[in-house]
């Protein structure tokens, strides 16, 4: 079993109903076991400014699926809450990104893991301090680490906790 975190967000039509709806669907997987989910956050898009806010969590799951297998069951969920990919950062009814795969590296077309903006995101560290406040990443540093710089480098967040 590796432990994982999954990013979740939507911001068009309800979309904290959606995400809810969403870790129904994930509770329901037979593959993924011991769900638990972050508060929901309210945050300004980080693409386009002419769209929605986002909603966004973190759960934290185990699974014996692949990293691949993992991938194709969350872009099926998405789908499933009509997933369509307009624009880069663009609106969304459903994204769900795999953040954190045990102790995992790896870089390909489909998949990174860490994702590529995790560091980047305070919509995604906070929510994962939420869950494990003595997280690392596969690389030795501390995510509380992550967050302090975060801090610094981007002061002025604009994430509210939701829920």
């Amino acid at each position: 079993m590796s432990r994982v975190y999954l990013g979740l967000g939507a911001n068009l039509g309800e979309p904290t109903r959606t995400l809810r709806e969403a870790i129904t669907v994930l509770r329901q997987q037979a593959q993924l076991t011991q769900l638990e989910c972050s508060s929901f956050y309210r945050s300004k898009p980080m693409g386009p400014a002419d769209q929605p806010d986002y909603v966004n969590a973190v759960v934290r799951i185990e699974t014996t699926l692949s990293p691949f297998e993992l991938l194709r069951l969350v872009q099926q969920i998405e789908q499933q809450f009509g997933r369509q990919r307009q624009r880069r950062w663009g609106e969304r009814s459903l994204d769900i990104d795999i953040l954190l795969y045990g102790e995992t590296t790896m870089s390909d077309e489909q998949l990174h893991i860490p994702h590529l903006g995790l560091c980047q995101r305070d919509f995604v560290v906070v929510p994962l301090l939420e869950l494990d406040a003595s997280l690392c990443l596969p690389d030795g540093r501390p995510l509380k680490q992550v967050w302090q710089q975060l801090q610094a480098t981007q002061p002025g967040h604009d994430l509210v906790k939701i829920s």
